[in-house]
């Protein structure tokens, strides 16, 4: 696919613009002001996308509300990445046939990457009638045209069509936060790890020029943003022409006083060049989300991560040379199919020798349709959560350690919310430190300078200075 075909045209999107006030006529005339409730499971990528979402149906009229109950129309958000994910989803549009019972203009639909596989979206359509609309990854940009279809009475909408991905700028989207950010650089993976069914879901990767990024980095610095996170499905490999060491030095190089943030990075295209770029930026967050999975070599080869556990050390020990106050956190899966006892053993030495500042830790979740589901797995599920246990009773041990640590330290912090004790403020370090500490409200969005005063587990605490 060439770059240029990637792109939705301009012609394409005035086509959504004009479907956008054809359903804005018809809802007004159907509900009067018309309300939408948007919920979203899963990772900031589709936090990302609901936010387009909301931008579009903003433009179509519609006001947003906190309670389906409250809502005419209705959209679930979906995660596809663990099987838990997709019941909570299964569980609660079950719920909503009640809601369209007592209000059957309510239109239900479902969007995201449990929408994207086949055999969701052909048990959607035979096990729960109560859902008008059901659209994948790849046309998000199209739910006006989809919507307008419902609304006019063309049955039921099923879009999620079987293709690469494409880019689609200059959508509308609707932040609900003053201070935190989401930015799409890129889409979609090419990696196929063999237990993960994002390339699946997601399409091939795909980058956004880096113009259209800048501006909407200004855009968003301009509107007060603090606290910006570049997404991508791996971000490392993002390519508009510049890698993506120099984007994140463009970014740097924008007039304002905010933090830049990204995730997430794939071990295997974590390069040098990255590494300096996040030293020598001095808006650039000095954490580094650096997925590891497993400490075995074999399991790695098996998970077809493409490097092995001296590889991701080496790369560890280069990022703490160049950034001495670094604080990396990582991903881990216990219970990958035929891992041994001896091989989680590994892993919990890698932990030991790294020493994160934490972990998303998961017991290994089949997904259908990607390599590992296939492979033979003699491992219980209790012998799992042993181990899982066990790994994790290390990492809280190290986290508390390191938390400890920053004892007497200064930090300037973003502050980010309020405490549910009264008086306490919540701000997050440069290196990624929760930091809780008493302070009036009017500090939230702005940075204060934060002197350490006690440290445990999850959090740190501290006292404002001067």
């Amino acid at each position: 696919m060439q770059k240029k075909d990637i792109f939705v045209s301009d012609e394409e999107l005035n086509v959504q613009r004009d479907f956008a006030q054809k359903v804005k006529e018809i809802a007004n005339k159907k509900y009067g002001r018309p309300k939408a409730n948007i919920r979203t499971f899963g990772c900031q990528q589709n936090v990302a996308d609901s936010q387009r979402i909301m931008g579009m149906l903003k433009d179509m009229g519609y006001d947003f509300v906190d309670n389906s109950d409250d809502a005419d129309l209705v959209i679930f958000n979906t995660c596809a990445v663990r099987e838990h994910a997709e019941d909570r989803v299964f569980g609660n549009v079950g719920t909503l046939v009640h809601l369209k019972r007592r209000k059957p203009n309510t239109v239900i639909g479902l969007c995201g990457c449990m929408m994207q596989q086949e055999h969701i979206s052909k048990r959607i359509k035979r096990s729960f009638p109560h859902v008008d609309l059901v659209f994948g990854t790849h046309v998000v940009h199209k739910l006006p045209e989809m919507l307008f279809k419902v609304l006019s009475g063309q049955g039921r909408i099923f879009e999620n069509p079987d293709i690469d991905g494409v880019i689609a700028e200059k959508i509308p989207q609707v932040n609900d936060s003053k201070i935190n950010g989401w930015l799409p650089i890129m889409y979609g993976c090419n990696n196929f790890c063999t237990y993960c069914i994002v390339p699946y879901v997601r399409g091939r990767e795909r980058s956004r020029n880096p113009e259209d990024i800048i501006a909407d980095l200004k855009e968003m610095v301009a509107n007060g943003i603090k606290n910006i996170t570049l997404l991508g499905q791996n971000v490392n490999s993002y390519d508009g022409g510049i890698t993506f060491a120099e984007l994140l030095r463009k970014c740097n190089e924008v007039d304002g006083d905010f933090v830049i943030r990204f995730m997430t990075s794939h071990p295997k295209d974590c390069s040098e060049e990255l590494l300096y770029a996040m030293a020598e930026c001095q808006k650039v967050e000095k954490h580094l989300h650096l997925p590891v999975q497993s400490g075995s070599s074999r399991v790695l080869k098996a998970m077809n991560r493409h490097y092995n556990r001296e590889n991701y050390l080496s790369l560890v020990d280069k990022a703490k040379e160049l950034m001495p106050d670094l604080m990396l956190t990582s991903d881990i899966i216990v219970g990958f199919p035929s891992e041994t006892y001896e091989e989680v053993k590994e892993t919990i030495s890698l932990i030991e020798k790294v020493r994160y500042q934490s972990l998303f830790t998961f017991i290994y979740s089949k997904r259908k349709g990607t390599p590992a589901a296939e492979m033979p797995d003699d491992v219980s599920s209790t012998e799992k959560g042993k181990r899982f246990r066990e790994l994790l009773a290390v990492q809280e041990k190290i986290s508390e350690e390191i938390c400890k640590e920053q004892v007497g330290k200064t930090y300037r912090v973003l502050v980010e919310e309020t405490s549910r004790i009264k008086g306490n403020l919540y701000g997050r370090t440069l290196n990624n430190f929760i930091v809780e500490f008493e302070g009036s409200e009017d500090l939230v969005g702005k940075f204060a300078e934060i002197k350490i005063t006690s440290g445990d587990t999850w959090i740190i605490k501290g006292k404002l200075k001067g």
